[in-house]
């Protein structure tokens, strides 16, 4: 019988042609895969690779190990949840008490207008059953001609086909076309590059009103919803909108009839120092949705919450009508019972008023890399930062591609110990909520010596 314990790495080459031979990898490709980290453990805010060495895990793992790695409360949640009961269905007239409890849990934390909940495996379903959500509402409405979801270049909203193609980053879904139809894309509010700007108005303004423009091109009887994440983290390289963005979002899906949908994915349960992103403005969705920091990884959990609108009008459907959505894994008890104990963690911790307190300790750390050549910008919320690498600052330039300024830059960060993602040419940093101020130095220290180090050609 396969045991891990039997496979620990005494052989990394034989293990990397095993994987090479047998696995295929999320945007898989073998030109990035010659020497590949085999992590092994993890403690708090440090991974471990097979070799025995240990980096700060300057990405929560996928933007998600909210409360650290090695928690006990997690597996022992798990272990105890399996015991008595590893699995049950949670379709039409079967339920599971982790479910029933994480739903009310979570009616106390999200959004105040958002009290019912579907939950998922990850965040591409959950974007999936949103879409599906918003279109049934119309539907419900007598307004089955509002089917467009309008969402924002550089975002990215899962793997799916329709969630890619809801992405905004065209590497996601070109390769493979033609994408799922009702899709459309506007600007996103980038301040450090956004140029829409009229006389008199301003960068949110202008940003959000890229919105009005597009639902009055495509039609305001078809456009159904738009979806935003309240920073871009997964695609846009964290990009904090102003201000002044999301209220005129709301306002303009309010004046129009669209739903807005919040996606959540990253930037809910205390990663920008609020349970959830739109908080930070005092926006409130239509449709949340959520994964990742829900069970800080430990096992796969995503969904929805949907206003209380939105509850009455799934319940007042036809039985011959119905939301006729739904997976095998909705629900399960045991990552239901594992988020209950995060949320518990995070709770008891007082992580979330944490990540507010260290998220604005690392920014002003990293805001003195500012002072380098070539740092164009400084930005985050939250324990949730980016540091945009440009040719030239007064210009704000990138570097031509050939250059491999983000491979040279992974390259420096990790020979000084600290193991995170370059998207293009930002560095995208969400360490755990439990990080260290000591920690939060040294990623700022390393940032500092491999930003001149990557650039030294």
């Amino acid at each position: 019988m396969f045991r891990i314990s039997d496979h620990r790495v005494s052989d990394k080459a034989a293990q990397l042609d095993a994987d090479r031979a047998h696995l295929l990898h999320p945007q898989h490709h073998p030109s990035e895969h010659l020497d590949p980290q085999i992590w092994v453990a993890g403690d708090g805010a440090l991974i471990t690779n097979s070799e025995g060495q240990t980096y700060i895990d300057g990405l929560s793992g996928m933007w998600n190990v909210h409360v650290g790695h090695g928690r006990r409360e997690l597996v022992e949640a798990a272990t105890a949840q399996m015991s008595s009961l590893a699995f049950a269905s949670s379709y039409i007239g079967a339920t599971s008490l982790p479910a029933i409890a994480l739903a009310e849990q979570l009616s106390a934390i999200v959004y105040p207008s958002i009290n019912a909940f579907f939950f998922t495996t990850g965040g591409a379903e959950a974007s999936d059953t949103a879409f599906k959500t918003a279109r049934f509402y119309w539907k419900t409405q007598g307004r089955p001609e509002k089917v467009t979801i309008i969402s924002r270049t550089l975002s990215y909203h899962g793997s799916t086909m329709a969630a890619s193609s809801a992405s905004g980053i065209p590497e996601f879904w070109e390769v493979f076309e033609p994408r799922v139809p009702g899709f459309l894309h506007i600007e996103s509010p980038y301040p450090y590059r956004f140029t829409g700007c009229g006389d008199g108005i301003t960068p949110g303004i202008a940003a959000a009103n890229l919105l009005e423009e597009a639902i009055l091109r495509a039609g305001p009887d078809t456009v159904a919803a738009f979806i935003a994440e309240p920073i871009q983290g997964g695609g846009g390289g964290v990009i904090v909108p102003p201000d002044d963005y999301f209220p005129r979002i709301r306002a303009i899906c309010d004046q129009y009839d669209v739903l807005l949908i919040s996606d959540d994915v990253i930037t809910g349960f205390g990663r920008t120092g609020r349970w959830f992103g739109l908080e930070h403005w005092g926006v409130e969705p239509d449709i949340v949705q959520f994964a990742k920091g829900i069970t800080s990884g430990y096992l796969p959990l995503g969904g929805i919450g949907v206003s209380d609108r939105i509850k009455a009008a799934i319940d007042a459907a036809p039985a011959g009508r119905r939301w006729m959505h739904g997976f095998t894994y909705s629900a399960h008890p045991v990552c239901c019972a594992v988020a209950l104990a995060n949320i518990a963690i995070l709770h008891d911790e007082g992580l979330v008023e944490r990540s507010a307190q260290r998220g604005a300790y690392l920014l002003s750390q990293l805001r003195e890399l500012e002072a380098l050549d070539h740092v164009g910008e400084v930005r985050g919320l939250g324990l949730l930062a980016g540091v945009e690498i440009v040719a030239d600052r007064a210009t704000k330039a990138r570097f031509p591609a050939q250059a491999e300024v983000g491979k040279r830059l992974r390259a420096e960060l990790l020979a000084r110990g600290l193991y995170t993602r370059v998207l293009g040419e930002v560095i995208c940093l969400a360490p755990p909520l439990v990080t260290s101020v000591a920690q939060l130095d040294q990623i700022a220290t390393i940032l500092a010596e491999a930003i001149p180090a990557a650039l030294a050609f």
